[in-house]
């Protein structure tokens, strides 16, 4: 899955190729040899073997995984591209959240209890010992979006401080036959889970809890099991992340029909939520859950390298992979925990390199400056790129592109590509 840059800002400039190519304009020249399928394989041979441990942040295999990208592009002749140094510093915090027991639900004609993982599953970012729910009023509040330009606002006359909302995973528009309401069955922004968390902070909510349902949010409930679930990495903060709600998590779609129907929410709740003039419905329940958290502070890294343009230096076009991958897992079959990441994404980077060593060769220079860039905690939420898009080394008015390669095909030649996400930019 191709991804990157911060939040509003990453989408605002956001051209992202699966393949490696030139950008038309920066006058390749017609010189200097092709990317070739061993140059590409040479690099990934170095990036997934073991002994980079699945190139986990904070982890020997960072070490080894940075300290490659950047002798390559030293060994190329580009500048360094933060002042002086292939690095730009990323702190960031390791949060490992564990509910302390059940999920209890209270207020009905009889409690019930959520077991983790088969029910649901819950983290904080609060960097905090413990964080607690205690009897949190449930309130119901649609697909959990603010969008003015859409004329839509699921928090309309809601109070929710020391409430938790439960949403709807996806955008209104999704499976409702209308192409315009949102994108219709174009997932937006305010479809994603990333979103639904943002907004509920900003609303003053106590927790959210999103409905998983397969087809809106695209994947199966194992993939949240497995995704939402051990330590993760954030950004350091300097509130320590206190705005953002206590408890961020997800209940399986059982569930949510248990708890809407005892609030006498019957039928396609889907529908019910993207009617027009659509309220809020307190479900007359309460939430309770204790998550007990293991804090680790430490500092991730961006690999950054720079050939600078003729005419228009101030200009610049960035080339971008992310390094890491998911680290050491359980054990398969054969025994083997490493996750080496061969595709996703050691071949990016294999193709950012291959083109920072194309460009290197160049007897003319581009006019524009060419960035190359490898960001870090891509796979623990995009981090590396919210950071330096919250950081940038070049401003970002003076960046015409970005494009980012992310799991290149290992399916041997094509004849033909795909575009997805046609009219999202105006490149």
């Amino acid at each position: 899955m191709a991804k990157l840059i911060s939040m509003k800002i990453k989408y605002s400039f956001l051209l992202i190729f699966p393949i490696a190519i030139t950008l038309a304009g920066c006058n390749a020249n017609k010189k200097g040899d092709p990317i070739t399928g061993s140059e590409i394989k040479n690099h990934i041979v170095v990036l997934a073997d073991d002994s980079l441990l699945g190139r986990k942040p904070f982890t020997v295999g960072e070490t080894k995984a940075i300290a490659y990208i950047s002798s390559q592009f030293k060994k190329l002749g580009l500048e360094p591209g933060n002042n002086g140094s292939y690095f730009q510093e990323v702190p960031m915090v390791e949060v490992n959240s564990k509910p302390l027991g059940a999920l209890e639900i209270s207020g009905g004609k009889q409690k019930i209890s959520l077991n983790y993982l088969t029910d649901f599953v819950a983290s904080t970012r609060r960097e905090l010992d413990t964080v607690q729910l205690k009897n949190s009023p449930l309130v119901f509040a649609g697909y959990g979006i603010v969008a003015p330009e859409y004329n839509w606002n699921d928090y309309a006359g809601l109070d929710v401080k020391g409430k938790t909302v439960v949403v709807l995973v996806n955008d209104p528009g999704f499976k409702s036959g209308d192409r315009t309401l949102f994108k219709g069955d174009t997932m937006t922004y305010y479809g994603r889970w990333t979103y639904k968390y943002e907004e509920a902070a900003r609303q003053g909510a106590a927790g959210i809890i999103i409905v998983h349902q397969t087809e809106p949010a695209s994947y199966g409930w194992s993939v949240v099991t497995n995704s939402f679930t051990g330590a993760k990495l954030y950004l350091q903060q300097q509130d320590k992340h206190l705005s953002r709600c206590k408890v961020e998590g997800w209940i399986t779609e059982d569930v949510a029909k248990k708890l809407f129907a005892a609030a006498g929410i019957t039928g396609d709740f889907r529908a019910i939520a993207r009617k027009k003039g659509f309220k809020a419905i307190p479900l007359n329940l309460g939430a309770t859950l204790t998550i007990q958290n293991k804090l680790k502070y430490s500092t991730s890294h961006n690999v950054i390298a720079v050939l600078k343009g003729s005419t228009r230096p101030d200009e610049c076009i960035l080339y971008t992979a992310h390094w890491d991958h998911l680290g050491v897992g359980k054990p398969d079959a054969k025994g083997d925990s490493i996750y080496n990441g061969a595709v996703d994404n050691a071949s990016g980077v294999a193709a950012v390199l291959g083109e920072a060593r194309r460009f290197a060769q160049l007897k003319e220079k581009p006019q524009r400056s060419i960035v190359f860039l490898a960001v870090t905690g891509e796979e623990q939420g995009l981090l590396g790129s919210e950071y330096y898009a919250t950081h940038p080394i070049y401003p970002l008015n003076k960046t015409v592109a970005d494009l980012n390669m992310d799991a290149l095909g290992d399916y041997g030649e094509t004849n033909d590509f795909s575009i997805t996400g046609k009219g999202q930019n105006d490149l």
